[in-house]
């Protein structure tokens, strides 16, 4: 039996979730699925699927063969998509990772205009403010603010944001504004462990450039986090300028220190290492490439 039959029928009932499934997905008979399936562990010398009357789950052996194959098989179906993407909208599926509050101000909105562009597209967005490993997590395109320690990914830089430091007239009618960077050791500062060293923050004088060790009652991997304590009246923040968008147009909200601040955060678009990127993943990447500048 043809070994990508073999493969393409084991990837289709997992996929599928079972042999019945599969069969409608391919088009083909169910035992026709079944005898290939059997061949490739025939093959391979191990069970891929645990198969009970009413359900099929992988083996640990078949949950590793599947992660490794499917790449590859994705890899031939976009070299064959190659020859004709100048030609047809781009399609299938493209997972993205993107940091929450950036990923809610900025990516979101053009989220309509990409699914309408190209509606075969299959869009799997990941808001989060953890640090994915771009490979184990079958992540296509990440977005990420500030720097990429991604051995061997492909980074391209679209646009850069300046630091902010800001509170709200809350805390400082309680509080008291600070008058120099230094006065900061005096406040309740609110730590975002993500976008900077988060117990020292860095500004620049006529000096030269210098920090100030900072501390307070509340810190998070989250920006969201960090920006509502802050918009509460909870303290004073440290954030990428693109974290707060329209919140500084708020009344409430103060910002400090802006000579002091000359530190920038780019935004990059990130490709893990691959042998191959699908043309869907190069199109998308170039479309935020070209929409993201716009909203910075």
């Amino acid at each position: 039996m043809d070994r990508f039959q073999e493969l393409s029928a084991f990837i289709a009932v997992v996929e599928a979730g079972g042999f019945t499934a599969a069969a409608r997905r391919t088009g083909d008979s169910q035992p026709a699925v079944s005898k290939a399936v059997g061949a490739l562990e025939k093959r391979l010398g191990v069970l891929l699927f645990n198969r009970s009357t009413r359900s099929v789950s992988l083996t640990d052996q078949g949950q590793r063969y599947y992660d490794r194959t499917k790449l590859l098989v994705g890899e031939l179906d976009d070299a064959d998509s190659e020859l004709t993407s100048s030609t047809l909208k781009v399609s299938g599926p493209i997972r993205i990772a993107v940091s929450a509050t950036f990923g809610r101000l900025h990516i979101l909105p053009l989220i309509p205009d990409l699914l309408s562009l190209n509606p075969g597209l299959q869009l799997d967005l990941i808001l989060s403010d953890s640090m994915r490993n771009m490979v184990e997590d079958r992540i296509d395109l990440a977005i990420r603010v500030g720097p990429v320690d991604e051995p061997d990914a492909v980074v391209t830089r679209v646009a850069r944001t300046p630091l902010v430091c800001v509170g709200s007239r809350r805390y400082f009618k309680e509080r008291g504004v600070p008058g120099t960077p230094a006065e900061l050791v005096n406040h309740n500062c609110l730590l975002y462990n993500g976008l900077i060293e988060s117990t020292n923050w860095p500004f620049c004088g006529p000096d030269g450039e210098f920090s100030v060790p900072v501390r307070g009652n509340l810190s998070s991997n989250s920006v969201e986090t960090i920006r509502s304590a802050v918009l509460a009246g909870m303290g004073i923040g440290m954030f990428a300028k693109v974290s707060l968008a329209d919140d500084l147009q708020h009344p409430d909200v103060i910002s400090l220190f802006e000579e002091f601040l000359v530190d920038v955060r780019d935004i990059n678009l990130v490709w893990p290492k691959r042998r191959l990127v699908p043309a869907r993943v190069r199109w998308v990447t170039e479309f935020f490439s070209q929409r993201i500048p716009g909203r910075i």
